[in-house]
């Protein structure tokens, strides 16, 4: 499916960048997970958002997404788990391929610090996609890091294919078959030289050709490894543009203060610098 911009994030910044994109006349999708389960919207009170003091979180969160909706912004519900950057961009979110002439990361931050050697060895039997990749491990032994509520359905995905599976997060979640193996542990390492070899679990080696990383999100510069950052955060000018042509960021993934009224003046900038891209690129 195609659309004129694509944003990956659907809080206070993804969504006003969509809304601004909109009122130029462009078609918009926002992917993101559930925004009910965002920290925002858990916030018990917001003082500092101009004109609306004394609001939840999720009160904020549900006047944006309505007016989003009205001004005829699409919505994906996931987690992206691959990008491609050519002749655009394309987005995969589970089995679905989305298309963009643009894109806007409204990621917000990534919380979970990465596993020991998940870094080295993320291509090379690291993957954080059990659709994408599932079939590369067909008949061999893998291990699910479970670290988001859809991580159980994605094990019994990679054993319905026919992988060897083995489940692993410091507590069994009640979704998980019960004929998948479950080990207990709160300390992961991911083992290997030039390909996965092993997880070990508290101490303890497990044999594993593939380790599936399962978070909520994946982080801006998995998905982009050529962005530039800084200290942890995408690099943008005053436009929210970002090293890379045709990506913008916009929110908490640029950096502090990590607030609402920042994350949508940003998400605005964002929108109208993408659609300012766009409508040069038909020009040329």
């Amino acid at each position: 499916m195609g659309y004129d911009l694509l944003v990956l994030g659907g809080g206070p910044a993804g969504l006003a960048a969509a809304v601004a994109a909109r009122g130029r006349g462009k078609s918009v999708l926002v992917i993101g997970n559930r925004w009910q389960d965002s920290p925002l919207a858990k916030a018990e009170r917001i003082d500092n958002y101009l004109g609306l003091p004394g609001r939840t979180g999720y009160e904020l969160l549900c006047e944006f997404r309505r007016h989003a909706e009205s001004a005829g912004v699409e919505f994906a519900e996931g987690r992206a788990v691959s990008l491609m950057a050519w002749n655009g961009f394309s987005v995969t979110v589970g089995s679905e391929v989305y298309q963009g002439g643009a894109l806007i990361m409204a990621s917000g931050v990534v919380r979970q610090a990465k596993l020991p050697g998940e870094s080295e060895l993320l291509g090379r039997g690291v993957s954080y996609c059990a659709t994408c990749d599932g079939m590369l491990y067909r008949g061999r032994d893998v291990v699910v890091v479970g670290r988001s509520p859809v991580a159980p359905e994605e094990a019994r995905y990679l054993k319905s294919i026919g992988c060897g599976v083995t489940y692993t997060a410091p507590k069994r979640p009640e979704e998980l078959e019960e004929n998948i193996p479950f080990i207990p542990a709160a300390k992961v390492e991911i083992l290997g030289e030039n390909q996965v070899s092993a997880v070990m679990l508290d101490g303890k080696e497990t044999a594993c050709a593939g380790v599936f990383v399962l978070r909520s999100s994946v982080a801006p510069t998995d998905l982009l490894p050529s962005l530039e950052t800084g200290e942890g955060y995408i690099k943008v000018d005053r436009a929210m543009r970002t090293s890379m042509e045709g990506v913008f960021a916009c929110g908490d993934c640029t950096g502090e203060p990590l607030q609402v009224a920042k994350a949508v003046g940003e998400g605005h900038i964002a929108g109208l610098s993408a659609c300012e891209y766009l409508d040069a690129k038909k020009q040329q």
